[in-house]
């Protein structure tokens, strides 16, 4: 499946526009600064010199007008390289191909792999396949996508937030975020008075 897969990647990415925001048909811009340019290109330099990884697609970038890193792909066969256990904000992608037949293991590892939890995706055209990953990774991410491109929330419609390492799971966009901006107080009120200072269960039977 890896190499029917990787033609319609590699035929996708080729399409993708790069340039200036003023040109609303460009769907990749710049990053937002040096700073940044220089932490995601490192670990496209790292994956090039690495022996477990190898750049399959893209992999250029240039910062001589505007901060612009070309979409790359990078693929391993450790399932605990950089790429795959790191936040990268940028337009970096790591792909691990498992064996069809550990696709119960290959969930737990993803589980296991990151301290991060943002986001998670899974397709597939078996139900069963969805449940099992589903229930599998429940605490793995934030926002969870099923057969869906797992980007593009929006706030006021789609309510997001990550888990783990990546936030406190809050949702922007619901009424969950509006608990982020109050001081929630907790009063006890009785209205039939104490007379001993001892709890119920300390009676003596």
């Amino acid at each position: 499946m890896w190499n029917e897969v990787y033609l319609h990647l590699k035929e996708g990415i080729e399409t993708i526009k790069m340039g200036t925001v003023e040109d609303f048909t460009n769907f990749i811009n710049a990053v937002i600064d040096e700073s940044a340019f220089d932490s995601i290109t490192s670990y496209i330099d790292q994956a090039k010199a690495d022996k477990d990884a190898e750049v399959i697609i893209g992999g250029n970038y240039d910062k001589s007008q505007g901060y612009f890193i070309q979409p790359t792909v990078i693929k391993t066969e450790n399932p605990h390289y950089r790429t795959m256990v790191e936040e990268i904000f940028g337009p970096v992608l790591t792909i691990y191909v498992y064996d069809d037949e550990k696709y119960l293991e290959t969930l737990r590892l993803l589980d296991k792999t990151s301290v991060y939890g943002l986001t998670g995706a899974v397709f597939s055209v078996d139900r069963r396949a969805i449940e099992i990953a589903l229930d599998e990774l429940r605490n793995s991410a934030g926002n969870f996508y099923i057969n869906d491109k797992p980007t593009g929330a929006v706030v006021g419609q789609q309510p997001f937030g990550g888990a783990r390492g990546s936030g406190t799971n809050d949702k922007a966009g619901s009424l969950l975020n509006l608990y982020r901006w109050v001081s929630p107080r907790t009063i006890k009120e009785r209205f039939v008075t104490a007379n001993d200072y001892r709890y119920t269960f300390m009676d003596e039977k």
